[in-house]
């Protein structure tokens, strides 16, 4: 058993147990709807609020079949070199523009980029690929309404639907310029690695990793559909340069290493950065705990970085 009292510091315990007073670790024994709500309760209570220099407006992608909201946020003098596409994470059946609604502010405000937060279907009620298809319509408007490139980012499930997006987009004449993955789902073998040493780790645990792949698929096998899991993909070369940064304590890590192993074997820019004794969700924790403090400004610098085409790694 992983000795979590060693690698976990005071700081981020009491992170936890907050977060577990909000949402507790049995939450997904409780109905869908009743998940969402005690979810979005914990998302306002650590809502941190906006910088001064960020406004934000709500508005919608309009498409055939339905529109997909959006919030764009920007400071009074957008830096010019880039846009960020962010998705949210909430295992693809919970959250949406609230959620993450100050981490986008504060993304906007230190990074001077617009940055547009995807409101995309969850499921049940949605199952995939609604999901990466709102993803992927995303991509395509901004890539009408912005002539600037554009930047992927999303945190788990958001980090798996902005890499799937980076996969189906490579031939696009505005493919992504490049990609920022913060502890996302990647489908990588779930018999080695962080799935096996941290399979009972505070936060996410891979009951948690079953229940959310089963309601996202409605229990249907879609062992090979690189669109659900981008580690499926054959084929990594081609790929904007991307940074990944995982928690240490959290199942979803290895995916990390994985997927940077394959993109570097393809002979792409890929750096991937395990984060000591955080656990999944730790962007919440941003203000509260030193170590996530740490971790958002390494982010912070990825954004920019890879938003001015360049690579620091």
């Amino acid at each position: 058993m992983t000795d979590y009292k060693k690698l976990i510091d005071a700081e981020t315990w009491a992170f936890i147990e907050r977060t577990n007073s909000y949402y507790p670790p049995d939450t997904i024994d409780f109905t869908i709807d009743q998940q969402r709500g005690i979810y979005d309760r914990m998302c306002r209570e650590f809502f941190a609020g906006y910088p001064d220099n960020v406004t934000a407006e709500t508005t919608a992608i309009a498409t055939p079949s339905h529109p997909i909201p959006i919030r764009i946020y920007r400071t009074p003098a957008p830096e010019a070199a880039a846009m960020v596409l962010y998705f949210h994470g909430g295992g693809f059946i919970l959250g949406g523009l609230g959620s993450h609604d100050d981490l986008c502010a504060e993304l906007c405000a230190r990074t001077g980029y617009e940055v547009v937060s995807v409101d995309y279907r969850l499921a049940p009620e949605h199952l995939h690929p609604a999901a990466f298809d709102d993803a992927i319509s995303a991509f395509e408007w901004a890539a009408t309404a912005y002539k600037r490139p554009i930047l992927l980012c999303g945190d788990s499930a958001g980090g798996n639907l902005a890499a799937a997006v980076s996969h189906a987009t490579r031939g696009h004449a505005r493919r992504p310029i490049g990609q920022v993955l913060i502890y996302p789902g990647l489908g990588g073998d779930r018999s080695q690695g962080s799935y096996v040493t941290h399979a009972e780790a505070p936060m996410l645990t891979v009951r948690d990793l079953d229940f959310y792949t089963n309601i996202r698929t409605g229990g249907e096998d879609r062992t090979g559909d690189l669109t659900l899991s981008p580690l499926a993909d054959a084929d990594f070369a081609n790929l904007p340069p991307t940074v990944l940064i995982t928690a240490q304590c959290d199942p979803l890590s290895s995916d990390g290493e994985a997927y940077r192993d394959r993109l570097v074997a393809a002979e792409g820019y890929a750096y991937w950065l395990e984060e000591p004794g955080l656990v999944h969700g730790y962007l919440r924790a941003r203000h509260t705990v030193g170590r996530a403090r740490s971790s958002f400004t390494r982010i912070v610098e990825a954004v920019s970085a890879l938003g001015r085409g360049e690579w620091i790694w």
